[in-house]
């Protein structure tokens, strides 16, 4: 796995957005609300992404995975590496991210982005 596979899952999702922001991570948004956020360059972190409080006390005991610098506040978890969690695993989580953030937009929002 690596940032063209992540990129590949996230755009895949109803209305999915990518922009580069901060200099060097991929931002993915829905509805202008951020729900993964990848490293272009070589840092700390590779990925990160909103996890439900459960999720989140779960993974942040996992070795490679740490609370998200600066978003840890929002339950949102940040891989060291990709080898982290396994590429089923990995999808299932953003696609709970994604669901997450669309779930607190307004209702008639989240109607207009899901209609077919």
């Amino acid at each position: 796995m690596n940032v063209d596979w992540v990129r590949t899952v996230c755009l895949k999702l109803p209305k999915a957005t990518e922009n580069v922001q901060w200099g060097a991570d991929l931002v993915f948004k829905v509805a202008d609300k951020m729900f993964a956020v990848a490293s272009l360059e070589p840092s700390k972190v590779c990925l990160s992404f909103k996890a439900t409080p459960e999720d989140f006390a779960e993974l942040t005991e996992r070795p490679g995975i740490i609370p998200a610098p600066y978003l840890a506040r929002a339950q949102w978890v940040a891989l060291e590496s990709f080898d982290a969690l396994p590429a089923s695993e990995l999808r299932r989580l953003i696609e709970k991210s994604y669901a997450l953030v669309v779930g607190k937009l307004p209702r008639k929002l989240r109607q207009q982005l899901l209609a077919p």
